[in-house]
């Protein structure tokens, strides 16, 4: 007797909710009572605003201004520092411990070989600080001081970049999510500046420099949209102040000059408002995992590889694969989130444009309903005034 065969098995649908759509509600919970880390490095020479900019961008004083007769005091050290300025910055409840980190000496000097080196330094601690913290027994106390995002300032000359501006490059973007800013946009035409930014990015393209970037294509319209925008207008051009104008009765942040104002949010004067958007607004997270995922994780493969070492050891590989597991699940969570909300949102459409259109119906009967009284008025008229008659 031959046995029947056996029925595919399908995964079973719930018959009714029993919560995993919550998921998402929970991790935002997590994330907004343990905050977030981030860390910006700003590289320059002096006078490029550097500090204005911080200030403008966090709209609160994060660094002291230099006195303009102690700005190049320290050109006969010829060593570039590294200052590190943290604050905690709050919004709607949510928490962000924020670390700038400026680098005052750099290119300050007739001769600038090596300038770079300190900097270069401090983002490889950051990462082996990491990697050493990994080895404990203990790893909650880690003071992370991992750059996350590096701006670095290049003078609105108008012509290209520097050798030195090339040359840094070169040694930060394999270390830190680089994003070239030309500082003083105020200063040259926009045709000069359009000029400039082509210039620029033909000799990035030329020289191999790796730039951060955000994904140009995206499920979400809106998001492609934006970030198109962003490729767009990279490099960036920027002004920054934090002295208040009136510009057609209404207060700005800008520059008050003889001719007009040079406006900081006016995007047809500056990109300061897109660089805003994608440090803070939309890529912050996205710069804080690349930082983890991409440049750390180059880091530790490369200190590892040169000790001899590898992932074979089951511990790490283990570990390696269960956050990977957890990474794609979350992706799909997410993923599953954006479609829920996209679906509700259309569902919210759809019914919004049906009591639209019941609105319009009994609008048109109410109309109906008025000009069929009005006549019944003017026949009771006509016949009170042929009985008078």
């Amino acid at each position: 007797m031959v046995p029947p065969p056996a029925a595919a098995s399908t995964p079973a649908a719930p018959a009714v909710s029993v919560g995993i759509a919550n998921l998402p509600n929970q991790r935002h919970k997590i994330v907004s009572r343990k905050g977030a880390n981030f860390t910006v490095m700003v590289v320059g020479e002096s006078g490029l605003g550097k500090t204005t900019f911080i200030n403008t961008l966090f709209t609160t004083l994060m660094r002291e201004y230099k006195r303009p007769e102690m700005r190049f005091a320290r050109q006969l050290d010829r060593t570039v520092s590294i200052d590190v300025v943290r604050a905690d910055i709050e919004e709607k409840g949510f928490n962000v411990r924020l670390s700038v980190v400026d680098t005052p000496g750099f290119g300050d000097y007739a001769n600038n070989s090596d300038c770079w080196v300190p900097i270069i330094e401090f983002l490889d601690e950051q990462h082996r600080e990491k990697l050493t913290t990994e080895s404990r027994r203990d790893r909650r106390q880690f003071d992370d001081l991992r750059v996350h995002v590096c701006l670095y300032f290049i003078q609105p000359t108008g012509h290209t970049l520097k050798p030195l501006d090339i040359e840094v490059m070169k040694h930060l973007c394999t270390r830190v999510n680089l994003i070239p800013v030309i500082a003083k946009a105020d200063t040259i035409t926009t045709a000069e500046m359009q000029a400039f930014k082509d210039r620029i990015r033909d000799c990035i393209e030329t020289h191999g420099i790796s730039v951060y970037s955000p994904v140009p294509h995206s499920d979400d319209e809106e998001t492609t949209r934006r970030n198109n925008a962003i490729l767009s207008a990279m490099p960036f051009s920027i002004i920054a102040s934090e002295n208040d104008v009136v510009v057609n009765g209404q207060t700005v942040r800008g520059r008050q000059y003889i001719w007009g104002v040079a406006e900081v949010e006016n995007e047809k004067h500056c990109d300061f408002k897109k660089l805003r958007n994608l440090l803070i607004r939309t890529h912050m997270h996205d710069l804080i995992q690349t930082t983890h995922d991409t440049h750390y994780e180059s880091f530790r493969v490369n200190k590892l590889t040169s000790e001899g070492r590898s992932d074979d050891d089951p511990v790490i590989s283990a570990r390696r694969n269960f956050e990977s597991k957890m990474k794609e699940e979350e992706e799909a969570l997410r993923k599953r989130f954006t479609e829920q909300v996209r679906q509700e949102e259309n569902r919210f459409r759809q019914w919004e444009q049906k009591l639209m259109s019941e609105r319009d119906r009994l609008n048109e009967d109410l109309d109906k309903q008025h000009s069929l009284v009005k006549q019944l008025e003017e026949e009771l008229e006509e016949i009170i005034a042929a009985r008078k008659r």
